[in-house]
């Protein structure tokens, strides 16, 4: 077992997205500029999400080690001025989605794990990983508006951003599939 210094350890083990990132913000608020927090997670998304919810806030993702089930993400509070960007300002419900998904315009992408992904997703709907988007966002049509849906719409506020800085058209999708009322799709078979 590899051991790093941490000034605190936080235990979200067992949460599923969005809590291990919400338990991080507050706690993070508690930390002295330079230290470190070690998030203890068992949801594989964790590290996905705090390496882009650091990114975004000025933190520094420093990494994260596997342990069996456990991941342990380490994270170094900034030393600047640190504030949490406002949601992303383009965001449409779940109904305009359903609505929008027969338009050969516009591509609908999933941002959450595979696995999550494997058991339901929205129709024709194409999945890229929050942690994958920054190598594999060139596989997106640039000339049509991408509508991004994650579980709560918290991934997807965070890949709207990557994806609008650089250049294409997104609109988050709020409250995502945890709502989501219409026709999904699974690509696993149930027993």
């Amino acid at each position: 077992m590899t051991m790093i210094k941490s000034d605190i350890v936080l235990d979200a083990k067992g949460l599923a997205c969005p809590m291990p990132i919400v338990r991080t913000k507050k706690t993070i608020k508690t930390l002295e500029p330079g230290q470190v927090i070690e998030v203890q997670a068992t949801d594989k998304g964790s590290t996905a999400d705090l390496r882009a919810w650091a990114n975004s806030t000025g933190n520094h993702y420093l990494g994260t080690i596997e342990e069996g089930e456990v991941l342990r993400h380490y994270v170094r509070k900034s030393t600047g001025d640190v504030t949490e960007p406002a949601a992303f300002a383009q965001t449409v419900d779940n109904a305009t989605v359903e609505a929008a998904r027969q338009d050969d315009s516009i591509t609908v992408l999933d941002v959450r794990e595979q696995a999550e992904y494997a058991f339901a997703h929205v129709p024709g709907a194409i999945n890229i990983p929050l942690g994958e988007l920054e190598t594999r966002h060139a596989e997106l049509d640039s000339n049509q508006t991408v509508y991004v849906i994650c579980r709560t719409g918290s991934r997807s506020d965070m890949a709207c951003r990557q994806l609008s800085d650089k250049g294409y058209t997104v609109h988050n999708v709020v409250p995502g599939m945890q709502e989501w009322a219409f026709e999904t799709t699974t690509l696993v078979s149930a027993k």
